[in-house]
């Protein structure tokens, strides 16, 4: 896990997510819609959400993965505002998932290992609390199972510092301007999504290969011809 979070640590020296001009950029529309009977959401902080995002949908069960703004007391926050650390609203994402395809606890697991817990409102080279780590629980049994986690991690060495990852109750959610939406599918060419995400999703894709939505599709491929 350590290898994973540090390999591309030098490339946050280059370029950070708040640097990045916006005013070219795609414009694609968030996709929205409430959970059905049998979803489930979530909803985490760790550093730029233009990287979790991607993380996120492309997980097998997941049916959206929107970036926003949690945990704050502005009720009209927006990225400018919440650029300024101000509001104290983070960057986040929120998840929608079938529970029957994917559970809390895996997801928990893709959350520990994409981003460093270790790090007080900091990420790489974007700093400040709208880039902090935090667990936004929806449910007394999600505040559980994320400190059961929490306590596991540090108990067993895995990070050579104390995790500071936050968990406290979800209490707001606001999505982030569309231009954020699907940032890096229209996005790619980007300075930030070529020597930042681009190499961290690549490191993602090893680690969770199996439980990807590519790896979900090939095996009902492979069911369907036999």
């Amino acid at each position: 896990m350590k290898s994973f979070i540090i390999s591309f640590g030098f490339l946050f020296l280059l370029v950070s997510c708040a640097q990045t001009q916006h005013d070219d950029l795609l414009i694609p529309v968030a996709i929205k819609g409430k959970p059905s009977a049998n979803e489930a959401v979530a909803t985490f902080a760790e550093g730029c959400f233009w990287h979790s995002e991607i993380v996120f949908q492309s997980l097998a069960g997941v049916r959206d993965a929107v970036s926003g703004y949690a945990g704050g007391k502005d009720s009209n926050p927006d990225y400018e505002k919440v650029s300024t650390g101000e509001t104290g609203h983070a960057e986040c994402v929120q998840i929608v998932y079938d529970s029957s395809k994917i559970s809390f606890d895996e997801l928990l697991e893709v959350f520990w290992q994409v981003h460093d817990p270790t790090t007080l409102n900091r990420q790489g080279n974007d700093v400040g609390t709208q880039y902090r780590s935090v667990i936004f629980y929806h449910s007394p049994e999600q505040k559980e199972k994320a400190e059961h986690y929490k306590a596991a991690l540090n108990d067993s060495g895995v990070f050579d510092k104390p995790i500071v990852t936050a968990i406290e109750p979800y209490t707001n959610f606001y999505s982030a301007e569309d231009y954020h939406q699907k940032y890096f599918d229209y996005n790619r060419g980007q300075m930030y999504c070529r020597l930042v995400i681009a190499p961290k999703i690549e490191k993602f894709e090893k680690v969770f290969k199996n439980k990807l939505k590519s790896a979900a599709k090939n095996g009902e491929m492979a069911e369907n011809r036999n």
